[in-house]
């Protein structure tokens, strides 16, 4: 009788292969998987946010109210450098999931970090704010000219920019404990996160109040989303 034909093994998935040795070989891993789907689902995240976010923008449900400052808004200077740290935010917050090594934590992801996106917005519909008017001439500042022409001074606080930031710094601490990198690749993401709050009052496009209240959120719901993805693994 001829022996049966060996099987060929089917190759494990992603999170069940042998780990490279080193961490780059690691993060090029975890980047390699599931790319297109990474790609084209952060892509539709954030169309489908900003129609919402420029809806609420320019059809507040009453007069927003003019969020006051404090000592700290008269410590942090206005500085046209800040432009591209501020946009550097959506860069940031596409990283997390570019370096996630399986779905059911990329889904979690997508739903926790939308679930923040609904709550700001439904606080920018119930109460509507926005920062200080400023006696600058903007076209001496191209760049900045183009934020305020798009983004204006309304839904300010909390300062979703800030609360993204800081869930992404979370979630970024946990893949990069995972994939063992350096530390210092700990302390440049924290440090990025720290950046991009202090853009976001340097631009003028937010007042301390709003960072601060942002910062909560994103701590809140990055916590709650670590604390539900601990539970089942």
């Amino acid at each position: 009788m001829n022996p049966l034909p060996e099987r060929r093994a089917e190759p494990p998935p992603p999170e069940h292969r042998a780990e490279p040795a080193s961490w780059w070989a690691r993060v090029w891993q975890r980047i390699s998987y599931l790319t297109v789907l990474k790609a084209v689902g952060t892509s539709v995240f954030m169309y489908l946010f900003f129609r919402g976010y420029f809806a609420l923008l320019q059809n507040p449900r009453q007069t927003p109210l003019v969020m006051p400052e404090i000592w700290l808004d008269r410590w942090v200077a206005f500085s046209p450098s800040a432009y591209p740290v501020y946009l550097s935010l959506w860069v940031y917050v596409s990283l997390p999931p570019a370096l996630m090594g399986n779905f059911r934590a990329l889904a979690w992801f997508g739903v926790w970090v939308g679930a923040m996106c609904v709550f700001c917005l439904g606080i920018f519909w119930w109460w509507p704010t926005q920062t200080p008017p400023h006696i600058i001439d903007w076209s001496l500042h191209p760049g900045m000219a183009l934020i305020k022409g798009v983004d204006a001074g309304g839904n300010a606080c909390p300062s979703l920019h800030v609360a993204s930031a800081v869930f992404s710094a979370c979630w970024m601490h946990r893949v990069l404990r995972q994939l063992r990198t350096p530390v210092w690749g700990l302390w440049l993401s924290a440090l990025q996160c720290v950046a991009i709050a202090w853009s976001t009052m340097a631009t003028l496009q937010h007042v301390a109040l709003d960072v601060f209240s942002g910062a909560v959120v994103g701590l809140v719901f990055a916590a709650a989303s670590l604390r539900h993805i601990r539970r089942t693994d």
